[in-house]
């Protein structure tokens, strides 16, 4: 079975002894295919593989959903060892913020506070601080992220861009189920009826990706989010910045029932 460490130092033991390209996973647990998707992916281009699992309070806002979030080890521990990962970090909190909640934490920049950042303010400065802290811990070769978080992995890689760190940041495609639905350890918040709904996300990001008019995208997408509570549905290019010509990407967040869903399709505009 995958070997389990919770602290900095036995971390550092067993990285002594790791072999050649090392790649990172940083999950917050919850386990499934999309995170399968990336230890596998990492499995595949590296000679040893560390999975982290820690769920941060620093990226959940005071109404968010920190206390419920779904925590898994044991099975969480079997899915890593079947994508052959070597070790899990799962740190405590005292571990990761020995101080108490850190006073110096990484700024995301502009794109930090639209978007998601918008709707969850503080949110990215939370994702980057523990990221870094991850990556200064472990010191990776390459770390790997899913697209589903698409502003997420835009701004880490601008961190590592503008902080000059020495790791690869690989973006790995978004995995879905059969209907469309893209995974997310937050579906099983969902009821049947209410799963249904959600669909309506993936159905959205289809009719506009159909399109290659700019309003046209937004306005067949926009149709079939109707009865959702829409947080945002925006098309903007591949940086995030104002879409034009080309490559483009569509992004959604809505809200079904209690839970909040995100995701994102490439868009091509002529």
């Amino acid at each position: 079975m995958t070997e389990l460490v919770t602290t900095r130092a036995a971390l550092a033991a067993v990285l002594a002894g790791a072999p050649g390209r090392v790649g990172v996973v940083m999950t917050m647990g919850a386990l499934h295919e999309g995170h399968a998707s990336l230890m596998r992916a990492a499995r595949k281009e590296c000679d040893f593989v560390v999975a982290t699992i820690f769920v941060n309070p620093l990226q959940f806002g005071p109404h968010e959903d920190l206390a419920r979030y779904p925590r898994t080890m044991e099975e969480d521990r079997a899915i890593a060892g079947e994508q052959g990962v070597h070790v899990i970090f799962a740190p405590s909190v005292e571990e990761m913020y020995p101080g108490g909640e850190p006073g110096v934490t990484v700024h995301p920049g502009p794109l930090g506070s639209e978007l998601e950042g918008a709707v969850r303010p503080g949110h990215f400065a939370g994702v980057l601080t523990v990221v870094l802290k991850l990556l200064h811990i472990i010191q990776p070769d390459a770390a790997y992220f899913g697209e589903k978080d698409y502003q997420q992995l835009t701004l880490i890689r601008q961190m590592v861009r503008d902080l000059s760190l020495d790791v690869e940041i690989v973006g790995i495609p978004t995995v879905r189920e059969p209907d469309g639905l893209a995974l997310s350890s937050r579906n099983r918040y969902l009821s049947a009826p209410q799963r249904e709904q959600a669909l309506a996300l993936s159905r959205a990001l289809r009719a506009g990706a159909a399109e290659h008019n700019p309003d046209a995208v937004l306005g067949k997408a926009r149709e079939q989010l109707e009865g959702l509570s829409v947080d945002y549905l925006e098309l903007r290019d591949p940086q995030l910045d104002e879409a034009k010509s080309g490559p483009a990407r569509l992004l959604v967040a809505a809200r079904v029932g209690t839970t909040r869903l995100i995701d994102n399709t490439a868009v091509e505009l002529s």
